[in-house]
């Protein structure tokens, strides 16, 4: 069995830490790819990034608290489905 560490989340810091870069490259690909389509509909370009990131953290970050209140638990194979569908969008 993998170790939580006290916090609910299996490897504990290091994988605490994966998460937070995850969801940081989840802001910039998110982000920057909207640059052209907000001037395309007058919204200025740092407007435009800024919605397009939040939004795509919130679903992420969503999809991380829904998996947490299933169990109390955060698995890798959690953590990973919750990344995956914003990965996904891009292909």
């Amino acid at each position: 069995m993998e170790d939580e560490n006290g916090m609910g989340v299996v490897g504990g810091w290091e994988t605490l830490k994966n998460v937070l870069w995850r969801i940081a490259a989840v802001f910039a690909a998110s982000g920057l790819g909207v640059l052209g389509a907000g001037a395309v509909v007058g919204i200025d370009m740092l407007s435009a990034v800024m919605m397009a990131g939040i939004l795509g953290v919130a679903t992420v970050v969503e999809k991380l608290a829904r998996a947490f209140l299933d169990d109390g638990k955060l698995t890798m194979d959690e953590i990973n489905a919750a990344f995956a569908k914003v990965d996904k969008n891009q292909d």
